[in-house]
């Protein structure tokens, strides 16, 4: 068996297969999911961006405010109104300065018994609800500690990017604890158990003057109130991860460190995914690391999309017999599957040299 493999099932959830939080909505992608097990069940916890239904010669996009019926509230401009900035038409635009979002996201839950073929709910999990979240809750990360799935997320609002933290006991009711991140910081995974007697996770400022983003150790004893941090790795001029990296989902306990999946990205904002291994007592020191991405994109779905060329990996599943399943995002449009091989990715990292 390769390092990885790519379930045939792939995608396994697409946007259509999602039905639209309103009436007035439609789902145009679903991907960057969470993962855990639930009772036996692989749960899957997905962003699922949605916009207004488009209408020729408009640009409409919807944000949150409670004062609205239904919570939300719709900006609808003419695409000839010189008040409409349409620079980057990836994600931001900008009207009479202000910045939106093309989309606003949600978290929806999808199960299944054998981890391929899922039963997505009708409804969303967890919405935006407060101001720290006025443009969507993005890019969900789940670790179980202390019989709580803890779920840390991307609040996204005009104020900035944060990271917040959620937990549930049964994915059915979602109790908000607020930010733990300021902007701009993603990519958070919190370790499956303590280091030393306190939480860990890997986070990732964003650099705006010096330096470039990397990926970050910080402790915490109550896993509100974050510090102690220490640099773990950055990007590699000349490599696939030369402008950036991140945490992926949490490291995986292995004999020999704790093993990160991560992803980077190069100047042609190609993403992919590769792994490091750090010390399992001081887990800001890395051990070993791959020259090469571990998983790539490759198949149509994940070279075709709202962004061409992104594996985007933030869901992780430790199964009872071993087996290690990766759950990514493919062109930030649909929600793909992996098969990890522990051991093969840990023979192909290299030495960190001290």
């Amino acid at each position: 068996m390769r390092a990885v493999e790519r379930f045939t099932e792939n995608p396994l959830i697409c946007p259509e297969a999602v039905r639209p939080s309103r009436p007035d909505l439609e789902v145009t992608r679903v991907f960057n999911c969470g993962a855990t097990l639930y009772k036996g069940r692989t749960v899957l916890l997905m962003r699922v961006a949605e916009r207004p239904i488009p209408e020729k010669g408009y640009m409409s996009t919807a944000y949150l405010d409670p004062r609205q019926p239904g919570g939300y509230a719709t900006l609808r401009v003419r695409l000839d109104d010189p008040d409409l900035d349409l620079a980057d038409p990836r994600g931001v635009f900008f009207y009479k300065g202000v910045p939106y979002l093309y989309v606003v996201s949600h978290l929806r839950l999808a199960t299944s018994d054998d981890g391929r073929r899922f039963t997505v709910e009708d409804r969303p999990a967890m919405l935006p609800e407060f101001d720290y979240e006025v443009y969507g809750v993005e890019d969900p990360r789940i670790v179980f500690l202390n019989g709580w799935y803890y779920i840390n997320y991307s609040a996204i609002a005009p104020t900035g990017v944060t990271t917040a933290l959620a937990r549930t006991a049964d994915f059915k009711t979602y109790e908000k604890l607020g930010i733990i991140f300021a902007p701009d910081n993603k990519d958070i995974g919190i370790f499956p158990e303590k280091v030393g007697g306190s939480y860990v996770c890997f986070h990732r400022p964003s650099m705006k003057q010096i330096g470039a983003p990397s990926m970050w150790l910080a402790f915490s004893d109550n896993l509100l109130d974050w510090g102690r941090h220490r640099f773990v790795i950055g990007p590699r001029p000349g490599l696939w991860d030369s402008e950036r990296v991140g945490c992926g989902a949490h490291p995986i306990k292995t004999p020999r460190g704790w093993l990160e999946i991560y992803h980077g990205a190069d100047a042609n904002i190609r993403y992919c995914c590769g792994a490091v291994l750090t010390d399992l007592e001081r887990p800001w020191i890395p051990l070993a690391r791959g020259d090469d991405p571990i998983l790539f994109p490759h198949a149509s779905y994940e070279m075709e999309g709202f962004l061409p060329n992104v594996i985007f990996h933030n869901g992780l599943v430790q199964r009872p017999d071993g087996s290690v399943d990766l759950y990514y995002g493919a062109a930030d449009t649909t929600v793909c599957g992996a098969r990890l091989d522990v051991g093969a990715v840990l023979d192909g990292l290299r030495p960190v040299k001290a």
